[in-house]
């Protein structure tokens, strides 16, 4: 009798255990800068995170558990990201991680987990060694993945559009001291090589800067006749204001930022008119996206109807979408298991930004090709489709 119900009771403990590691829920981290001069992009990012995570749960989660994401403020901030990349791992175990709206921070972080061989996922960050940091032979397998349109494909756009649509031939380059716009610099000025063009001006400015005239009067001085820009803050707006106050008004054609709330409001009407290369416009075009609209303003409320990042909203939205199809196909939330299944999705993922149908390959982790990225333009104060 005794033996009968301690094998009773042990198996009643192991059905309890079983049923409670089967309700665990699976943590992904998520990692961006909510303060501060990139905050706009990161908390956009953070808030589609939060209602892609959302709507899963409300479907069931993944494998029958809860997703729970675990947010951090990395402040756009280097060291402060490998912080939080560090407790992310070791203190939370994630299962993965997304964000990263700065370059500079990815770079530094996501080597922690290369080695922890768990799944990190950029979405908003675009320099274009990103996904390639960790290369074969020396890395067989990389677990880096991004879907946002990496700075090789942006800059191309950039000049295609200056130089080849709108035939300008003397161009100059503004770009923040960050790695972000540096890289961005390097990635244009290949571009404009390849068209035979070299910058009448190249011309770098720093993070809270607020008055562009020394840069703008050299670029005037050299006969620039459109300034490409390269930068990831509100300083963008500082180069539309120096126009104005030249008196010297010439295109700005630039990098996804210009797209950013912090751009538009900060510059008013001397903004109007710049152009960039975009992922995602706040246009109801799709049911998909007419939903993904409606639902962000009516739980987050920004302010003019109006999303701070559009981009940076959708693609974070996305990224769960393809991590959450990734552990299903996996059956598991196993670090390299998941690496495999995104390296090799069966079922298209319908995200606000596209149909993602066999996204990435084990030499291939970047999502986006140029042909998913149209050219937006600021007019009446929101981003439109460029004509």
């Amino acid at each position: 009798m005794d033996f009968r119900l301690k094998l009773l009771a042990g198996t009643l403990a192991f059905a309890a255990s079983a049923a409670s590691y089967a309700a665990d829920p699976i943590k992904i981290g998520v990692a961006g800068p909510y303060t501060g001069g990139s905050s706009s992009m990161g908390v956009s990012m953070r808030d589609g995170v939060r209602l892609a995570i959302e709507e899963i749960n409300k479907n069931g989660g993944v494998l029958g558990r809860q997703l729970v994401a675990v947010e951090r403020d990395d402040e756009a901030k280097n060291e402060r990201g490998v912080q939080i990349a560090q407790e992310l791992i070791n203190k939370e175990q994630v299962t993965a991680t997304v964000g990263y709206i700065n370059t500079g921070v990815a770079l530094a972080s996501q080597r922690f987990y290369q080695d922890a061989k768990i799944p990190v996922f950029n979405n908003v960050a675009t320099g274009s060694v990103i996904t390639h940091q960790f290369k074969a032979p020396e890395y067989p397998n990389n677990y880096v993945f991004r879907n946002a349109a990496h700075d090789s494909i942006q800059a191309p756009m950039i000049v295609e559009e200056a130089v080849t649509r709108r035939g300008f031939k003397k161009v100059a380059i503004l770009a923040d001291s960050t790695n972000y716009g540096q890289l961005g610099r390097e990635d244009l000025e290949k571009a404009l090589a390849g068209k035979g063009i070299k910058p009448v001006a190249v011309e770098k400015f720093n993070i809270k800067d607020v008055d562009m005239t020394a840069q703008l009067l050299k670029a005037k001085a050299a006969g620039a006749e459109a300034v490409l820009t390269y930068g990831i803050g509100p300083e963008l707006a500082q180069i539309a204001n120096g126009m104005t106050k030249l008196g010297w008004k010439v295109p700005i054609i630039g990098s996804w930022t210009l797209a950013m709330a912090n751009y538009i409001d900060n510059s008013g009407t001397n903004g109007e008119g710049a152009r960039m290369p975009q992922t995602f416009i706040q246009d109801p075009d799709t049911p998909k996206r007419k939903a993904f609209i409606d639902a962000y303003l009516a739980k987050f409320k920004p302010k003019n109807d109006r999303i701070d990042s559009a981009v940076s909203a959708a693609q974070g939205y996305d990224s769960i979408l393809l991590l959450a199809a990734a552990i299903k196909q996996a059956n598991s939330t196993d670090g390299p298991k998941v690496r495999e299944a995104l390296e090799n999705l069966q079922t298209p993922v319908e995200g606000v930004v596209m149909v993602y149908n066999k996204p990435f390959t084990s030499e291939n982790h970047d999502a986006i090709t140029a042909k998913e990225v149209v050219i937006g333009e600021v007019k009446g104060g929101r981003v439109v489709k460029a004509n």
